[in-house]
């Protein structure tokens, strides 16, 4: 069975066969589990890996809807109250049973310091345990999406974390570990045995996980091995050694494809990868100019913008395997508006917009990129090295693995002043990135998030790391998340999402392709948002 697509709410199964004899499922991704701390980094395969341990209140089904986890039920008893009932009778991996008590402990530990998942909890002014398996979640004003933010909301052992000191989380920028980073106990379908960080991580089905009468694989033990080289992770599913590897590079999927022993899933995924500024800095800290900085004037990030052929970008680096956007969103997530139009490439516009600006004979400034997250991720940042010159900005590129890079861009003192990135809003809903990437990231006109993330403040913006601020977004991201009239939030989403992109607060590029290969006979799921359910999988 050759099958290349899949519908953006749906799922595909692949050689579908019913569950047989155990078997170890073997599979490889490009970089590694960032840490075992389900709160320390807010990065869809860290925390898509652990909520294979890890759950939460809720789950989303392989059509992508919410669908009850450790909370077995909810209802809005008031606009601003919702009350969840908890599912009895379930245990943590070290046998302790969870109930409401560790729930409010997660919500506390979400707000910790180190947490990189505040965000989640803009709008919730608290969690209060009403009786042991019952909790109330209180919100500001009315939250229609509050569900959709939860699945990664990951809930943890309140006494595991104490008896074992991580109370606190510790962020992935943080130079301080604690025993949840290597160590983990959730209540999920599958337990961590061994973590061998960059080199192997085990694990083994849970005997005792709560929905064990219902599950459908047959596995009993996952080994993930991070394989950074596209080469050697393809030669190790050709040759066996692997059931499922992702991702598969655009130039191998023919060959994956028609190889006797393996197939290849490949579908849109509704993450946008973009370049990012540092905009609030008065001198960047990588560039030649001195004394002022560049990305402050809309006109230089125009300029950025129409150098980069897009169409190129895909054709040559992506092969055609990506999807040139003119937002920050992708098709699929609420608030996309297809009739918005990327602004055209035009190389003497770019440079006239440079001299306008006083830059006409460009600047230097150095670039950060990750090497091994997403697809081609290097390359592209390569051809916009490539594209940049031909306009007088001379780019000093900086790749590294992603377990470095992230350590750098989300340091406190914001250690880049140019990168790419990529975002996937978890909720589909375009609130999640309004309120992560572009709300003002500060309490004042003078401090920047990075001071503010390091008191532990609940704030958006939080990787809103360049700074940019438009006080007019604030407040519609504020109205769009308190909103229960679809059509008048629309129309505020509508409005919100043209105001960013006329102040080319970002410069997005594509939407990639998920490309996932798999041994031939294996059975699984692959969604939209590139999250692998081991729970989805059954081998031969």
């Amino acid at each position: 069975m050759k099958l290349t697509r899949f519908g953006l709410a749906g799922a595909i199964l692949i050689a579908f066969a019913a569950p047989v004899q155990a078997q170890e499922l073997r599979y490889a991704f490009q970089g590694d589990i960032n840490s075992m701390d389900p709160y320390s980094l807010n990065e869809t395969f860290s925390l898509g890996t652990l909520g294979n341990v890890y759950e939460g209140l809720v789950l989303r089904g392989s059509d992508l809807s919410i669908q009850p986890g450790l909370a077995e039920s909810w209802e809005i008893v008031e606009p601003t109250r919702w009350r969840f009932n908890l599912r009895q009778g379930v245990k943590f991996h070290d046998g302790r049973p969870f109930t409401a008590d560790d729930v409010v402990f997660s919500y506390q530990r979400a707000l910790s310091e180190g947490s990189d998942i505040k965000s989640k909890f803009a709008s919730v002014a608290s969690v209060t345990k009403i009786d042991d398996f019952t909790i109330d979640i209180v919100t500001n004003a009315p939250n229609p999406i509050l569900t959709s933010e939860f699945e990664n909301w990951l809930i943890m052992s309140k006494g595991w974390a104490e008896e074992n000191n991580a109370e606190q989380a510790e962020s992935a920028a943080g130079q301080d570990e604690s025993y949840a980073n290597r160590n983990a106990n959730g209540t999920g379908p599958f337990m961590l045995v061994s973590r061998e960080a960059d080199v192997r991580t085990v694990f083994e089905v849970n005997p005792n996980w709560w929905n064990n009468a219902n599950k459908t694989h047959n596995i009993t033990k996952v080994t993930f091995t991070p394989i950074g080289s596209d080469a050697t992770r393809v030669a190790a599913l050709l040759t066996g050694e692997l059931d499922m590897a992702y991702p598969i590079p655009v130039q191998d999927l023919s060959r994956v494809r028609d190889a006797d022993g393996t197939d290849v899933l490949v579908g849109p995924e509704v993450r946008t990868v973009y370049l990012g500024f540092d905009q609030f800095r008065d001198e960047l800290l990588y560039s030649n100019v001195k004394g002022k900085n560049p990305f402050k004037d809309k006109r230089v990030r125009q300029a950025i913008y129409q150098a980069l052929d897009t169409q190129a970008i895909k054709d040559k680096v992506m092969r055609g395997a990506s999807n040139p956007s003119a937002m920050m969103i992708a098709p699929g997530i609420i608030g996309y508006n297809p009739d918005l139009e990327r602004l055209p490439y035009d190389v003497d516009a770019a440079k006239n917009l440079l001299a306008e600006a006083g830059y006409p004979d460009g600047f230097q400034v150095t670039l950060d990129c990750p090497n091994d997250r997403y697809v081609n991720d290097e390359a592209i940042c390569q051809a916009t090295v490539a594209m940049l010159a031909k306009i007088g900005i001379t780019v000093d590129l900086l790749a590294q693995p992603k377990s470095i890079y992230f350590g750098k861009i989300l340091a406190p003192n914001l250690d880049t002043s140019f990168f790419l990135l990529g975002w996937q809003p978890d909720s589909f809903d375009s609130w999640n990135p309004l309120a992560n990437l572009f709300a003002c990231p500060r309490t004042s006109a003078d401090e920047p998030v990075w001071a503010e993330a390091s008191r532990g403040e609940v704030k958006q913006g939080k990787f809103n790391i360049g700074g940019y601020c438009n006080p007019r977004v604030d407040d519609l991201t504020s109205l769009i998340l308190s909103e229960t009239d679809q059509e008048k939030r629309a129309a505020l989403l509508d409005e919100v999402w043209q105001i960013t992109i006329d102040d080319i607060a970002y410069v997005p590029l594509h939407q990639q392709a998920v490309s996932w290969g798999i041994r031939k006979g294996v059975s699984l799921q692959q969604r939209a948002d590139n999250v692998f359910k081991w729970r989805d999988v059954t081998l031969p």
